[in-house]
């Protein structure tokens, strides 16, 4: 990964070490009193009709400011923390061919420095591996002119890694990044972090342990299964979050082999799975006093000789029996161990994390996550989200689709065939049977619990908009470091 170093200043501007600069404005269209010390900057603006409308970007001379390559940026008519945050992402990601660039912010947007700070290393983000030609290349260092306390820097800083660790390991091609791949790839990612303990499950001891759903999904691969358990324990932590994710690290679709168009991409498979890892990193890295355990449930989905069958049955980690009708709805058979799994420890929260089905794409479109589960819990999500800029949704759970679950042959059938009608509800009603009880109590209630559909919020197709770039998003990882932190405050009351 390729982040930008952030440093702050609060001299002049004319003394500071930087190649170029971006101011960050607000609303202009009615009045440009923010830019009053800087009258021809403010008339070169109004004749380019540039009006400081959200991460609208445009580079301007501006000799009252400065006579190095300068660039503004808008934060729109009613800016927040996610409009600023947006606005110097988008700054960062356009304005590129210089090596140490300076953000300044109008005295309007001051109070939202920490978001500016999050928003350069979000958007300074480059995925460059691969590349042999020479491009203008993103700055290698972001001098932000605002006053930011240290713990909102390394905060800033964390959570970035974290979402660049997720898009790297996204990114990388699945010929390079197989399930044993991943696995490393988790081991090297928390290495050296105090209190965190890993564990690599391969296919023998899969088999052993009885992770059927994963095994199953796997067989049809040379490259075998793994399960990977991360756990961050420090002392005194008074709630424990358990975090599935869903790691498969190509997906043909099996034996219901997926359309060549369809295949393409499915790499991106693995995305629940980076970011549960991704998360834990973070939250590790921040101290934070919460228990938080990662699954990252890894397989490969291939057709071969020894692939799962449709009609063919298999029996997961808790017990339950499972009729296959779809091999290419994979993704569920392995969260299912995960989250038997994570049951067994009986945390306080379980939240999955799949790029799931692209029924959530049809009903919600390529912004939003599918939030499902529990109320108070999906409400926890909801509120985690909101508070860092993450776009999520509560849907439904039907009570009345769970008669489409049964199986002639076996507990549940993986799919319902030939009904595409609320495809994203009957998986997330599918996950929910394998979330086990508080305690072994007979009457004892079931863990709070939430998936996340990210099957549309973990890529971005279209052209870049703020800090976002077309590829990987890092979707939810920033909500999920946001929930460890509130369960943290709640805690500490």
């Amino acid at each position: 990964m390729t982040l930008p170093t952030l440093e702050l200043s609060q001299g002049a501007l004319a003394d500071a070490n930087v190649d170029a600069v971006v101011l960050v404005v607000s609303d202009l269209s009615g009045s440009s009193s923010a830019l009053a010390p800087f009258d021809r900057l403010a008339a070169s603006l109004s004749g380019i009709g540039f009006t400081g409308a959200a991460s609208a970007f445009v580079r301007v001379p501006a000799p009252d400011v400065t006579e190095l390559p300068f660039a503004v940026v808008g934060a729109g008519s009613s800016p927040d923390a996610q409009s600023v945050r947006e606005a110097v992402g988008a700054a960062v990601r356009s304005f590129t061919g210089f090596s140490r660039l300076g953000v300044l912010l109008v005295d309007e947007l001051a109070p939202f420095a920490d978001a500016a700070a999050e928003g350069a290393l979000l958007g300074g983000y480059r995925f460059d591996d691969y590349r042999t030609s020479e491009e203008k290349k993103r700055a290698e260092t972001v001098v932000l002119f605002a006053n930011v306390a240290d713990d909102v820097l390394t905060r800033a800083a964390a959570v970035a890694d974290a979402v660049a660790l997720t898009k790297d390991l996204i990114n990388t091609p699945a010929g390079w990044l197989g399930p044993a791949d991943l696995a490393d790839r988790a081991v090297e990612a928390v290495a050296g972090l105090e209190d965190v303990t890993i564990e690599v499950l391969d296919e023998h001891e899969l088999e052993a342990q009885g992770y059927g759903g994963i095994l199953g999904v796997g067989r049809g691969s040379v490259r075998p299964p793994r399960m990977v358990r991360v756990d961050y324990a420090p002392a005194g932590a008074t709630s424990h979050i358990a975090l599935v994710g869903k790691g498969i690290t190509f997906d043909t679709g099996g034996l219901w082999l997926k359309p060549a168009a369809s295949m393409v991409g499915m790499k991106f498979d693995m995305a629940g799975a980076a970011s549960v890892l991704a998360a834990l990193r973070a939250i590790a890295t921040l101290r934070l006093p919460v228990r938080v355990s990662a699954w990252m449930c890894i397989a490969e989905n291939m057709p071969s000789g020894s692939a799962t069958r449709p009609g063919d049955v298999l029996r997961m980690l808790d017990g339950k029996t499972v009729e296959v009708l779809n091999t290419d709805a994979e993704g569920r058979l392995v969260l299912a161990d995960g989250l038997a799994a994570a049951s067994r420890e009986k945390p306080d929260l379980i939240v999955d994390v799949a790029t799931l089905t692209g029924a959530i794409i049809v009903a919600l479109g390529m912004r939003h996550t599918g939030v499902f589960g529990d109320d108070d819990s999906v409400q926890e999500i909801l509120d985690a989200a909101h508070g860092v800029g993450e776009l999520a949704w509560a849907m439904p759970m039907p009570d009345h689709m769970e008669e489409e679950l049964k199986s002639p042959l076996a507990d549940l059938a993986n799919v319902k065939v030939g009904d595409p009608a609320a495809g994203a509800s009957f998986a997330a009603l599918f996950l929910r049977r394998f979330v086990g009880p508080t305690s072994d109590d007979a009457d004892a209630p079931r863990i709070p619990w939430v998936h996340l559909d990210i099957a549309g919020s973990s890529e971005h197709k279209g052209s870049p908009y703020g800090y976002t770039e077309k590829g990987p998003t890092g979707s939810m990882v920033r909500t999920l470091v946001a929930l460890a932190e509130a369960r943290a405050t709640r805690s500490n009351a």
